[in-house]
């Protein structure tokens, strides 16, 4: 938007209320220094079906009244598939940043909007190699596609000095930050328990920081589970959780972007996933998947405490232009 408005571009911002949350939604607003939205479509939350017919129905009249040239979306969220069904049909071009990701596993819900939007996007903005490669291989004209870098880089550039100066004071020198959100993680009891179990025995010798989605912390209540040793959190603003991230010993995640954040600031990463729509982060990057292994998560916890952990490079053009990048395609 920043780098749109300096090129004269008119814009139109709306929040279809996906996240809903003061914690995940409003500080964003303030401590990234977006504008407050021109439109919000208040949807909430619901089950997949529900929540993107509730953005589509709100949507279509928006566009209809605004006829933009283009409409932007980014991610893989169901905002993202909703937004760019509702453009296709009323024959609006539409942008679809962070394109051509690809877990290759169908059973994520992200998954499935990735593809779809792809397939429905006039210009696909991506952000390494092998989105491009994904893109061609599925049938996409490389005439839409072109690699920009990765905007949440851009982001992170631009505040990382602001969250060098925030402190992290009651942690100890050495932590691990840890994040999970994914159902296939949390919505599953034996599973959660045997994380929380493994996150316990790691915090013996290492202060594990957990700021806790909401639906993760309604899960720990929902089968009981005993989390006393692990520090929990409420979740955090974006400033304050890069400072702990940029400061962490290690990052323990199931989250797709927390991926991406800690190749850049070259900080260990262990997922706790199968596959990943952004291998770029391990085969460059500083991160190591291990799945449902615990025993596994704690070799990897271990290997870098005993500094041995594998170390990563930054990927090409996460220079923090990608967003002027794209500005400059959408204007030309």
């Amino acid at each position: 938007m920043r780098a749109l408005r300096e090129r004269g571009a008119q814009q139109t911002l709306v929040h279809t209320g996906q996240h809903y949350d003061a914690n995940m939604s409003d500080v964003f607003f303030t401590q990234l220094e977006i504008t407050a939205p021109d439109v919000n479509l208040e949807v909430g939350s619901g089950s997949h079906a529900r929540q993107t017919a509730h953005i589509m129905t709100r949507f279509e009249p928006v566009a209809q009244e605004r006829k933009p040239d283009h409409v932007l979306v980014y991610g893989d969220v169901n905002s993202t598939v909703a937004a760019a069904l509702v453009c296709a049909k009323l024959s609006i071009r539409v942008g679809h940043v962070e394109a051509g990701l690809r877990s290759f596993d169908r059973s994520m819900p992200e998954e499935i909007n990735r593809l779809v939007t792809d397939q429905l996007a006039d210009v696909l903005f991506t952000p390494s190699e092998d989105a491009d490669q994904n893109l061609l291989r599925e049938g996409i004209s490389a005439q839409k596609i072109h690699r920009v870098g990765n905007v949440m880089i851009d982001s992170l550039i631009r505040l990382l000095p602001v969250a060098e100066k925030f402190p992290t004071n009651g942690f100890s020198e050495h932590y691990a930050l840890v994040t999970l959100h994914r159902p296939s993680n949390v919505d599953n009891a034996e599973s959660l328990k045997h994380i929380v179990q493994s996150l316990t025995e790691l915090s013996d010798g290492l202060e594990i920081v957990f700021p806790v989605h909401p639906r993760t912390r309604q899960r720990l209540k929902d089968f009981g589970i005993d989390f006393s040793k692990l520090h929990l959190t409420e979740p955090l603003p974006y400033i304050e959780f890069l400072a702990l991230q940029r400061r962490a010993s290690l990052v323990i995640t199931d989250s797709g972007g927390i991926q991406e954040e800690t190749t850049f600031l070259q900080v260990p990463c262990i997922t706790l996933r199968e596959n990943t729509e952004r291998p770029i982060t391990v085969n460059m990057g500083t991160n190591v998947l291990v799945g449902r292994d615990m025993t596994a998560l704690k070799n990897e916890v271990h290997k870098i405490m005993a500094k041995r952990s594998k170390t990563g490079t930054i990927p090409p053009l996460w220079d923090g232009r990608a967003a002027e990048r794209i500005a400059d395609i959408l204007t030309m």
